[in-house]
């Protein structure tokens, strides 16, 4: 890949206007930069705009040497001779695994993996604690200017001092819930493909943003791992009373969880008995990975018949989640769409990644995230 004095044609294509900051920034930290903003039109949610790489002109995908984008990738390979390095500003590329450019390319791609934990983790505080102490009920009082001294009882909230959190996918969004619930008081167990055994194993050797997460991998007290049903099963009788699934999907992954697995946390976890009531919690799931990764109709069963306390997702099967799908109106569940990640922080955070990138591809090291197409992410 070209660096140093090489001249670059940088495209980035997103669809909101030019981050003039951003660009002037680029710049001037790389003048051999050639850089070339284009702004695509992105309409609707659905799978058709998922693509917008057809807006572009021909003529700027042959010039092209290094892409920065989210929902615009070239249409073959073909169309981009000269394209060597392509930035995605998500965290995954599962919506790209059929792409030419993926399938047929050996262009290097990165994601910005690295940068949601801040944002997400306190999507999932926000919806956990909404859920635990029933802040939706809350809600409905003010809106009705009814204070509800008298009903009270039906406040049975909890805290998180002394419950255990499993996190299933322990990377930069799994490190920062575990931060963030074990300052709460939460244990964390954690639970990864690859067995984590030694201290050096543990670290996190991926982009986080400076201050988050756990880059020592010290907070759990307990290490889980496997690619087994089994190792799952382990994880999932472990005690949890509530589940956290921040796994990338692959086609190991597609539902991963199922009513087995909904079944063995229900039955497990939400261990933790109030010693007023002598009651236990049943356990809460919370999805920030993609759909697909849990069996959505047998979640849906789950909640329904209380095996679990309840769920929030802000990812479905499919998306946009249809408006006559059982899921919107299942017991205690949160649905959100797909934007627990979004902030004014993210664009930036986003260019800073591609930042550290290339300044280690200038020194001649492996940059972070880079793709490997063979396990899907």
């Amino acid at each position: 890949m070209g660096g140093g004095p090489d001249k670059e044609h940088v495209v980035i294509i997103l669809s909101d206007p030019e981050p003039e900051h951003i660009t002037a920034l680029l710049k001037r930290q790389f003048p051999y930069f050639d850089i070339t903003y284009y702004q695509v039109s992105r309409e609707g949610n659905g799978p058709k705009s998922k693509n917008l790489g057809s807006q572009v002109p021909d003529a700027l995908w042959k010039s092209a040497t290094i892409l920065l984008t989210l929902f615009a990738l070239p249409p073959k390979p073909e169309l981009v001779p000269n394209l060597k390095l392509i930035h995605l500003f998500s965290a995954g590329v599962d919506h790209w695994s059929n792409h030419p450019i993926v399938k047929d390319s050996e262009i290097t791609i990165t994601t910005s993996s690295g940068i949601h934990g801040p944002p997400i983790t306190e999507w999932i505080i926000m919806t956990t604690l909404v859920a635990s102490r029933h802040y939706a009920l809350e809600y409905e009082w003010q809106k009705q200017h009814h204070w509800g001294q008298a009903d009270r009882m039906k406040l049975t909230g909890t805290d998180w001092v002394g419950k255990t959190v499993g996190i299933a996918g322990y990377g930069s969004i799994g490190r920062q819930a575990a931060r963030v619930f074990a300052a709460l008081g939460a244990t964390i167990h954690a639970y990864t493909a690859s067995p984590r055994t030694t201290p050096s194993s543990r670290k996190d050797n991926g982009y986080y943003v400076p201050g988050t997460g756990d880059p020592e991998g010290t907070i759990p007290t307990s290490w889980y791992s496997g690619t087994s049903k089994t190792s799952l099963h382990n994880f999932l009788g472990s005690g949890l009373d509530a589940l956290i699934v921040a796994l990338p999907l692959t086609p190991s992954t597609r539902h991963i969880f199922g009513a087995d697995e909904f079944n063995l946390l229900g039955s497990s976890g939400g261990s933790h008995k109030s010693k007023t009531t002598g009651g236990a919690n049943k356990p809460f799931l919370i999805n920030i990975a993609r759909g697909p990764i849990l069996d959505q109709p047998a979640l849906v069963d789950a909640l329904n018949k209380g095996v679990l306390g309840g769920a929030a997702l802000d990812v479905t099967d499919p998306e946009p989640l249809p408006k006559d799908d059982p899921l919107w109106s299942a017991k205690n569940v949160i649905v959100t769409p797909h934007v627990s990640a979004l902030g004014k922080e993210y664009i930036d955070r986003a260019f800073d990644l591609f930042v550290t990138n290339w300044k280690r591809h200038e020194k001649g090291e492996r940059m972070f995230n880079v793709v490997d197409r063979k396990k899907g992410y």
